[in-house]
């Protein structure tokens, strides 16, 4: 939310609770129509609106004919649909993970339970009730709120749209093709689906839509089905070339990262085995001609382990904010190369927390999991961040920050990570660019997000 309803009359509250209950039992009745009109059942009750009011002050007998035939079309077909039944066992196979903003396909395997074969029927995801609660649409102020007039801002009505939109997880599109399944039959199906926000969403509301044989209105029914969870990863957003800080600076790659990955210095010398050592470091020759074994030693390999340090205290709890630079993080997780460098994601989050990834220690897109999780802390904790960032300046090539909003505290945190001899840039997602820019801090406007990343340099 933007920010809390404060100093309201108690007229003006009774108002709100009342506007919510309207709003609230009118997206149920908009949500229960919209699954079972179809297009073509919207338009019979739209020409028969036309067809009774212009019926309404003479007897005219075509008029009347066609009603009558339009209200029978709808009879016919609402009485046929207590007989569309389906009795399916469903398997989601779920892709391993899935992008916000972008389309993904799940995979259905349907199984007919039921007596009878089944036709002309569809599967789609029901997304959790993205309505607000009273509480929350109360204390929420939409952002531009005062720019709308007295009457929008009364009934706030653009208000309830922009938290439902919010709190809309995904939307999601009925299957591809119908289900066809004779009696114990299988089948196979796909449906696509978009999430809207990164997380984890919980998909247990699978339901069958079930049409009239006419085509105008349509049952939706729950199927049961064993509930799954599908990881959301943050957009990412494509990068220019860049550097980071403190590219001149490595850190050994050192005996985990060996283990791991194998050997790829050069060559040094053979020695006795040691305890540990792996299998595949063996030479087996030595070791037949020598009656012992003897393992290769390889030079150590040396990697640029890197800083990036996101920003979860938003200005004004300003969540698209948050989420603009989170996105943004990522895509710096997506381009940087972590089979040559190491990268610690650094943030604070409820605790510190520290997450490494590179050669030898995990995939990027272990970092990708992690900030598809991350929240936003209620209080700023900038001294908090800095000691966990200065605990580990010895390590660190360099820094990069991803910064929500920018203030004199962010300006301070960077200059004290900068004096602990640390090389720093930092990328501040922001509402609009100041005129007075520090070196090394680069900023992107939220509303023109893509572009401004595009024109990063390719030193930060």
């Amino acid at each position: 939310m933007s920010e809390s309803a404060t100093n309201v009359t108690a007229p003006a509250l009774r108002l709100r609770r009342a506007v919510h209950r309207f709003y609230h039992s009118g997206a149920a009745w908009n949500f229960f129509l919209r699954r079972r009109l179809r297009p073509a059942g919207i338009g019979l009750l739209l020409i028969g609106i036309v067809l009774t009011c212009l019926a309404g002050g003479q007897a005219s007998d075509p008029i009347f004919r066609l009603l009558s035939f339009a209200f029978t079309l709808g009879v016919i077909s609402l009485l046929w649909l207590p007989l569309r039944r389906a009795k399916l066992e469903v398997q989601r196979d779920l892709p391993q993970h899935a992008t916000a903003g972008e389309r993904v396909r799940l995979r259905y395997h349907l199984k007919n339970q039921g007596k009878r074969k089944l036709r002309n029927a569809w599967l789609i995801e029901t997304p959790p009730d993205p309505r607000p609660s009273r509480e929350l649409f109360m204390q929420s102020v939409e952002p531009g709120s005062e720019k709308r007039n007295a009457f929008d801002r009364t009934f706030a009505y653009y208000c309830w749209n922009w938290l439902c939109e919010r709190r809309l997880l995904f939307e999601a599109t009925p299957s591809d093709q119908p289900v066809t399944l004779e009696r114990d039959g299988e089948q196979t199906l796909t449906a696509e689906l978009m999430p809207r926000r990164r997380g984890l969403i919980r998909l247990d509301d699978l339901r069958v839509l079930l049409p009239d044989p006419l085509g105008l209105f349509q049952r939706c029914t729950v199927v049961s089905n064993r509930a799954a969870t599908l990881a959301v990863l943050p957009q990412r957003f494509r990068l220019p070339g860049f550097e980071l800080p403190g590219s001149a600076r490595f850190q050994p790659g050192g005996d985990a990262a060996s283990r791991n990955t194998g050997p790829s210095g050069e060559f040094v010398s053979l020695r006795d085995y040691q305890p540990g050592d792996p299998l595949r470091l063996i030479d087996w020759k030595s070791w037949a001609r020598t009656g012992k074994p003897i393992v290769k030693e390889f030079e150590d390999t040396f990697f640029p382990r890197h800083g990036l340090i996101l920003d979860t205290f938003p200005e004004a709890l300003d969540e698209d904010l948050f989420e603009d630079a989170v996105s943004v993080a990522a895509s710096f997780v997506s381009s940087i190369d972590t089979q040559e460098s190491l990268i610690d994601l650094m943030f604070i989050s409820g605790r510190e927390q520290v997450v490494t990834a590179g050669r030898g220690t995990g995939r990027s897109d272990t970092l990708l999991e992690v900030l598809a999780g991350v929240e936003a802390s209620p209080t700023p904790e900038f001294e908090s961040l800095k000691r966990l960032v200065l605990r580990h300046t010895e390590d660190l090539a360099g820094c990069l920050a991803v910064i929500a909003g920018w203030s004199p505290e962010r300006a301070q945190l960077l200059n004290a990570i900068s004096s602990a001899g640390v090389e720093i840039g930092a990328v501040v997602v922001c509402r609009e660019i100041p005129e007075s820019r520090p070196p090394r801090v680069h900023f992107v406007r939220s509303s023109h997000l893509a572009a401004d990343l595009l024109r990063l340099p390719p030193r930060l």
